[in-house]
């Protein structure tokens, strides 16, 4: 039996495999291969859509699906198909439209299986597809008729941000939902029951794995529930202040190798499963 079998690391992706400025550090990498040539599994959990992390697929190779849309798929890329997707209920568009009425310049996209919408714009939305390429397709979010994944609010003014966190939770649909920021300009609409700790049991499950083998490293608020989840949640030094409190243990920063930082404790036995 290899060194790592039936083990199973799940990582974010910003803010925690990568570095500041969206690259992968050579440590990381040779430390994720040598976790997987002993038998380990290794993948990550994101907010983003597949279309969004096929370039981090093709650089780290995981082989494990990956858990996307904050909780609310699991993605084959080697299948090229979902393995399991919530579907967001289209009641939804009730909630859309109540924040766009009490906060005014809120940028809003819409988030399918396949592809992103815009629907509202503003300079968070901008910045948004400068930095991903993305299409700027436009649509009236009345008018998609095709399965919704999430919807994504954005706004460089975190006031807005903040007080659309406090409205959205007072709509009286709002009990169907679960809300999440994924960053201090982003806030989230995703169906009931989903985020990322709802997501990581599915797929230890999926691979045959048991739960108790499985190690979450996150940096965010989003990532809390994961961290909560998994046997040992691991929170990088630059994480927020929920995420260190909801992990068993604080490792470096994503600017210092943090996943070849907790393959190497596994392997010395620091990290105990």
């Amino acid at each position: 039996m290899k060194k790592f079998e039936g083990i199973l690391i799940c990582t974010d992706l910003d803010g925690t495999l990568l570095r500041d400025d969206k690259s992968i550090s050579r440590e990381n990498l040779e430390a994720i291969e040598y976790f997987k040539s002993e038998g380990g599994r290794f993948t990550f959990v994101s907010g983003r859509m597949p279309y969004f992390a096929s370039s981090v697929y093709d650089a780290i190779k995981p082989n494990a699906p990956m858990g996307c849309i904050n909780g609310g798929g699991i993605y084959d890329f080697e299948a090229g198909e979902y393995v399991c997707a919530e579907v967001l209920p289209r009641e939804a568009l009730d909630l859309v439209e109540y924040a766009e009425k009490n906060i005014p310049g809120l940028g809003i996209s819409i988030y399918t299986f396949e592809r992103i919408y815009f629907s509202a714009e503003n300079s968070a939305m901008e910045e948004f597809r400068a930095a991903t390429k993305v299409a700027n397709a436009v649509k009236p979010y009345r008018e998609i008729d095709i399965p919704i994944a999430k919807i994504v609010f954005g706004d460089k003014n975190r006031e807005s941000i903040k007080k659309l966190a406090e409205i959205l939770p007072t709509h009286p649909l709002a009990e169907n939902f679960n809300f999440v920021s994924s960053e201090l300009t982003l806030y989230e609409i995703l169906p009931k029951g989903v985020n990322k700790g709802s997501i990581l049991p599915k797929l230890a499950a999926h691979l045959g794995i048991d739960r108790n083998k499985t190690i979450a490293v996150g940096d965010y608020n989003n990532d809390v529930p994961m961290l909560r989840a998994a046997a040992v949640g691991v929170a990088v030094a630059n994480a927020c202040p929920e995420a260190k409190e909801a992990a068993d243990y604080v490792t470096v920063s994503n600017e210092e190798h943090a996943i070849a930082q907790i393959i190497a404790d596994l392997d010395s036995g620091i990290l105990k499963l």
